[in-house]
């Protein structure tokens, strides 16, 4: 019986952003030191039904490929429960069954992020990755985030949010009056700038209300914010927090995208580190620790502001799961500041594992 502990990495899951958990989750694969940890890499697809796939590297089918990525039929249906004070991954086929010490969730948008995902691993007492259930859902939901980031004196857009039963007899023309043109329409829970527009015109804000109401039935309007778009990293190392010099995204269309994200390879540019002076690379990263406190984060998080044309910092969000490729913006962050992905990965795990989650 090994003395490691084991990890289960849970990633897929039934968000628009299952591919790119995916791709996220086999970065994490191949970087895990296996003699420090077993893993066990589960699967959820995107019906919601969960598969064991061991510590094989054949979980992923068409992983070139982030928009054909996917799941490979070798899993095995599972699901967790607690037992004789131990959580347990169960095969239901099989019966075979898998103590479990950690979870890492590579899990983006709903269910992954917003606290769901988290409360389960509360309820079972299985430590894990990432902030908990409260500081999750308070991340996901850009309408409480604000709220928060406000009571904390952190500024923020100008933001007016919408419930799905408002749309037929909202008044566009004092929405307009309210926020100016252009504006943006999110979803107020969803991530990656899925269903996500770009508002130039009066006639275009219905429409975009009803594409992001496609994703979420509560949206925000934002006013848009002319500047920079920089990303800070921040992880939550023992008892202090680090944060090393943001990096800036700079979209080569109108806004930074799922595609510019996520496929198009010349969709952005990402400079790392931002081209900033000292003072500003100290006030965006004390401003951003005071955003990952306002919120009451653990773990990791990735903290995304706007610097305005006239040198103001306006945040933007905190994205608690950020994309975790090797080449995603936060890994690279932190691979500046001198700590290599397998290191990154290594902290993050025991963190988890020195935190208190027990029943």
């Amino acid at each position: 019986m090994s003395s490691k502990p084991t990890v289960a990495l849970l990633c897929g899951g039934q968000s628009p952003e299952h591919e790119i958990s995916l791709l996220s989750a086999w970065s994490v694969y191949q970087a895990i030191d296996r003699q420090n940890y077993d893993l066990l890499v589960v699967g959820i697809d995107k019906q919601g039904i969960w598969y064991n796939f061991g510590d094989s590297p054949d979980f992923l089918q068409e992983r070139e490929n982030p928009e054909k990525v996917h799941l490979s039929n070798h899993g095995r249906a599972c699901f967790f429960c607690r037992n004789h004070q131990v959580v347990r991954l169960w095969e239901l086929d099989s019966g075979e069954e898998f103590a479990i010490d950690l979870a890492f969730p590579m899990l983006h948008g709903a269910n992954g992020e917003d606290g769901t995902i988290q409360g389960l691993f509360q309820m079972l007492g299985l430590k894990y990755v990432g902030c908990d259930q409260t500081s999750s859902a308070n991340c996901m939901d850009k309408e409480i985030s604000k709220i928060l980031f406000r009571a904390h004196n952190i500024r923020v857009a100008k933001g007016i949010c919408l419930h799905k039963k408002q749309l037929s007899d909202c008044d566009v023309p004092s929405l307009i009056a309210e926020l100016g043109l252009p504006l943006f329409v999110k979803p107020a829970r969803a991530g990656s700038s899925i269903g996500v527009s770009k508002v130039k015109s009066p006639e275009g804000l219905l429409p975009a209300m009803r594409l992001a109401f496609q994703v979420d039935d509560k949206i925000l309007l934002e006013e848009a914010i002319v500047g920079r778009e920089i990303e800070c990293a921040v992880l939550d190392d023992r008892d202090s927090l680090v944060c090393p010099a943001p990096g800036e995204v700079i979209p080569h269309d109108e806004f930074y995208s799922y595609k510019a994200k996520y496929i198009d390879k010349a969709g952005a540019t990402l400079k790392v580190p931002a081209e900033l002076s000292q003072s500003q690379v100290d006030e965006v990263c004390t401003i951003a620790k005071d955003a990952f406190h306002a919120l009451g984060c653990r773990g990791m998080a990735r903290v995304d502001f706007f610097l305005s044309e006239n040198g103001d910092w306006i945040l933007n969000e905190v994205n608690t799961i950020p994309g975790f490729t090797n080449i995603s913006l936060y890994p690279q962050l932190m691979l500046k500041a001198g700590l290599s992905y397998p290191q990154l990965i290594d902290k993050l795990l025991q963190k988890a594992l020195a935190s208190s989650n027990a029943l």
